[in-house]
């Protein structure tokens, strides 16, 4: 059968219209499919486990579903440094987690863990919403894969030990886990005991091995981790403040549209401000829980606190001076502190 010329080229034309509706649609699908979300964290049932729900709950809603969140808690994903370079690969989207275990991108990380900036929650949930701080603290690390999205407040430090810390003598000789943190090291030094950097994960096993005397964390780990059945004993020192940071891949935050940038930025803001009254609340649940299974909670009498303070007060100074930038980033952080509330 003989076709004409024009009736080859409107059969052409109608193979293309129709080849392009196909991949319009297919493009379409493409864009409805939900982005994946992954947050990752070292802590379970804890203030930086429950702003992951609330975030994730609140990036799926205020997306419309375009963006689907799963959470990691417990190290699933693996150590925090490794959870850090997936983040900065763009393999884990979210890492929420105490900014100092990111010292290793930027020192500047560790300056929230200065001892003697916040003596309660109020003063640190004041801390983390100062703008001053907030800027800083939320621009470290974006030359290097890291967005940061939140910063919060999570709980006074305690230290949990195999034998009781009654007095401030009793750190004398005992070696302590701490955080990866210059101020937490010296601190501890200046305490005379020995510290030992770990990540959380590697803890438990360390009180059990007797690798370690005891550990700086917070009431709510220990609860939640139920760390009673390795040791009973807990010294609230209440220094230093622990912090958390939610930090987003900058390579999958740059891939994402405008308006889904905004929803994570807000999100992150607003679940960063309504964390602290749960916080608070659940650090007072965490202290019953202690001691309801068998754990004890031991202030230091009122002098040794004093005196624990005054020995404290001039690490932040003495650890930064030498280095231009961590200084600068702690005299902003310092400055912010001693305001009025």
């Amino acid at each position: 059968m003989f076709i004409s010329a024009s009736e080859v080229m409107k059969r052409a034309c109608a193979g293309a219209l129709v080849l392009s509706l196909a991949m319009s649609s297919a493009a379409l699908a493409a864009d409805d499919k939900p982005m994946v979300m992954k947050i990752s964290l070292a802590t379970v049932n804890d203030p930086l486990h429950e702003f992951a729900k609330n975030y994730a709950a609140a990036l799926e809603k205020d997306s419309n579903g375009r963006i689907k969140v799963e959470i990691y808690p417990s190290s699933q994903l693996g150590s925090t440094q490794r959870q850090a370079e997936g983040v900065q690969f763009g393999e884990i989207q979210c890492l929420v987690v105490a900014p100092e275990f990111l010292a290793g991108i930027d020192e500047r990380f560790e300056v929230m863990a200065a001892p003697g900036l916040v003596k309660s929650m109020a003063d640190g949930q004041r801390l983390a919403a100062d703008p001053g701080v907030r800027k800083l603290m939320l621009g470290l690390g974006a030359d290097k894969g890291l967005h940061g999205a939140a910063l919060f407040m999570v709980a006074p430090s305690s230290v949990i030990a195999r034998t009781p810390i009654r007095r401030l003598a009793d750190f004398k000789g005992k070696k302590i886990r701490v955080f990866a943190s210059q101020f937490q090291t010296v601190a501890m030094q200046r305490l005379g005991a020995i510290p030992k950097p770990m990540t959380l994960g590697d803890v438990l096993p360390a009180l059990q091995d007797n690798a370690v005397d005891g550990a700086v964390s917070s009431i709510a780990v220990f609860a939640a981790m139920h760390y009673w059945d390795a040791a009973k004993y807990v010294t609230e020192t209440g220094q230093p403040a622990i912090f958390g940071v939610a930090e987003i891949s900058k390579k999958w935050y740059d891939s994402l549209p405008p308006d889904l940038q905004q929803v994570v930025d807000k999100d992150a803001a607003s679940q960063a401000a309504a964390i602290g009254p749960w916080a608070v609340d659940f650090n007072a649940k965490a202290r019953k829980t202690w001691t309801d299974n068998g754990g004890e909670l031991i202030g230091l009498p009122a002098e040794d606190q004093s005196t624990m303070l005054n020995e404290l007060a001039s690490v932040g100074e003495d650890v930064s001076k030498a280095k231009q930038q961590l200084n600068a980033a702690y005299q902003i952080v310092a400055a912010a502190a001693q305001k009025a509330p």
